[in-house]
């Protein structure tokens, strides 16, 4: 796998023929350097650090825990800033541990809350999570989600968490910048990642509107990935897709696609 860009594994998402914690040697063994992954938190953080030790692979990020069935984050929700506060700690907590540089809070779900009461606890919220973030040495990130995967999300556009990310204005809070669901909810994608560039910290991928593997669908992922690279994108870009049989079968779209 070597290319301009660098690929994690979304190990939430891929080699789930495996148990949860063995997916780390799984994606070293298929060529990856890194992983990230949505919700550790069913396995003890020491155990996942001895899996990254044995296999010399990175854990590049997380997200915060989402709550319970029908939950998915905190951030904009009033009533649930204790809940924000806890949520925020424990993933701290693992990405300490685990040598993780980012960790995505997630909004939540409206339910009935004003948008102008979301949107002042968000900003309240998340700029107690700056601070918390710049002890720690992580960055923040925070998403858009498209309707039909997450219906009634606060968060729904890249342009919306750029002006959010402006009225905080720390530098611990950036984009993760999820080409699949910027592609559902905005499209444009050139543009968009021009635009906001600066405020990008991690991007995602994977293809519209199945989320199968980044080689069929509607984006074009050669001239996406073409413009990322060329642009000289630091960082990673998490696989987080679902394959359309096994992990390995699907892989070589990344020869056939990086630049």
């Amino acid at each position: 796998m070597q290319n301009s860009l660098r690929f994690c594994a979304n190990i939430s998402m891929l080699f789930t023929e495996v148990p949860f914690a063995d997916r780390i040697a799984a994606a070293a063994k298929a060529g990856f350097s890194a992983v990230e992954c949505q919700f550790p938190y069913e396995v003890a953080a020491r155990d996942l650090r001895k899996r990254l030790d044995e296999t010399g692979l990175i854990m590049t990020g997380l997200n915060a825990p989402p709550g319970g069935a029908g939950e998915f984050g905190f951030a904009a929700l009033p009533k649930k800033r204790a809940a924000f506060r806890e949520s925020l700690a424990k993933a701290l907590d693992y990405a300490h541990e685990l040598g993780a540089k980012n960790v995505h809070c997630l909004s939540g779900v409206l339910n009935g809350v004003p948008l102008a009461d979301a949107r002042a606890c968000f900003l309240d919220n998340m700029a107690f999570a700056c601070e918390e973030a710049e002890r720690a040495n992580v960055t923040l990130l925070i998403e858009p989600l498209n309707p039909y995967d997450r219906p009634d999300y606060f968060l729904t556009g890249s342009d919306m968490a750029a002006d959010l990310i402006g009225h905080i204005n720390r530098p611990e809070l950036k984009i993760m910048f999820d080409l699949y669901h910027v592609q559902i909810l905005e499209g444009d994608l050139l543009r968009r990642i021009g635009r906001h560039w600066p405020l990008i910290g991690h991007f995602q991928l994977a293809s519209v509107p199945r989320r199968h593997e980044p080689d069929e669908g509607e984006i074009n992922y050669a001239v996406i990935l073409k413009e990322i690279a060329s642009r000289g994108w630091p960082g990673w870009i998490g696989c987080e897709y679902r394959p359309r049989t096994s992990t390995i079968a699907g892989l070589g779209w990344i020869e056939k696609l990086a630049p």
